[in-house]
């Protein structure tokens, strides 16, 4: 009770205080209306250059816990964007094969080309699209983050932990480029491609990243023609040889596709070899010329 009654003791001074007193120059007794205004709330955004143990799907607040790029880690963020417009108006995270999803991944291609060094289809990576939470794209959140993972082959995609940032991971004699294979053929499919050093007894070599067309999935897969036409493409212009109808005669050609929902999500990106099956190649065919590739 007592320190109840000091407080209005102490309150009703004042009063008086202020009631006996002449005001100062510049105060006008009014308390409550020269406080600065506070800043609008800000919502999480995440950082670029940020590694993480392991690799996610949604971007939960409670799973942003970066580790340092030097430490082990599964999954690298190159680049943060922000969807505007019509793409951020929606009320839910956008769905697979949405407008918005093709220009996130249509910026990430970009932007992670330019962070690793070429396209990220030639060599041993893998790419993530990663939005908010539902719950957090409700309280306003419309950003995506771009995550790049060394990946294990072409034939097994899951991620291999590794040390060190994936900036420049395709220039220079990166070991993660796509490079020189022995195809294991089974009844006519390929059954995997097993990586060997170009100057070592090899019979296909990485050649490109054919971009297709803009077709749906099922019209892609119903015919390899066109693909196969789009890979001779690449093979003539990594080999410096001319791309006619002799070129066939030259190098078979063997092609990696990304899955349905990769492809609905807007990657259209074909990984495409040069294929000789008949004989032993015993370096790399860039730019050798028809000597090096001569029809058969």
């Amino acid at each position: 009770m007592r320190r109840w009654w000091t407080a209005v003791a102490v309150n009703g001074l004042a009063a008086l205080a202020l009631a006996g007193c002449g005001v100062p120059a510049g105060v006008d007794r009014d308390i409550a209306d020269d406080w600065p205004a506070l800043a609008a709330p800000r919502g999480f955004v995440p950082t670029a250059g940020a590694c993480h143990v392991g690799v996610q799907d949604v971007g939960y607040l409670s799973g942003w816990n970066p580790v340092d790029c030097a430490e082990p880690h599964r999954a690298e963020t190159l680049h943060v964007g922000t969807l505007t417009g019509a793409n951020a108006g929606q009320g839910t995270p956008p769905a697979a094969g949405s407008r918005a999803i093709l220009a996130a991944r249509a910026e990430c291609d970009r932007q992670v080309r330019r962070a690793v060094g070429a396209d990220w289809r030639a060599g041993r990576l893998g790419l993530a699209l990663v939005f908010p939470s539902p719950q957090a794209w409700t309280g306003g959140a419309r950003w995506f983050r771009c995550d790049v993972s060394e990946i294990k082959s072409l034939d097994e995609p899951g991620a291999n932990p590794r040390t060190g940032s994936l900036k420049g991971a395709l220039t220079g004699d990166s070991g993660l480029k796509l490079g020189c294979f022995n195809p294991k053929v089974e009844r006519d499919d390929i059954e995997a491609m097993v990586p060997v050093p170009c100057a070592t007894k090899h019979h296909a070599e990485f050649v490109g990243v054919w971009q297709a067309p803009a077709i749906s999935f099922a019209e892609f897969t119903r015919t390899s023609t066109r693909t196969h036409k789009g890979c001779r493409q690449q093979i003539a212009k990594y080999t410096k040889v001319p791309n006619n109808s002799d070129l066939q005669f030259r190098a078979g050609s063997i092609f990696y596709h990304p899955n349905e929902r990769e492809w609905k999500d807007g990657n259209r990106g074909v990984q495409c070899f040069l294929w000789v099956s008949n004989r032993n190649l015993t370096r790399s065919l860039k730019g050798a010329g028809t000597r090096a590739l001569p029809v058969q």
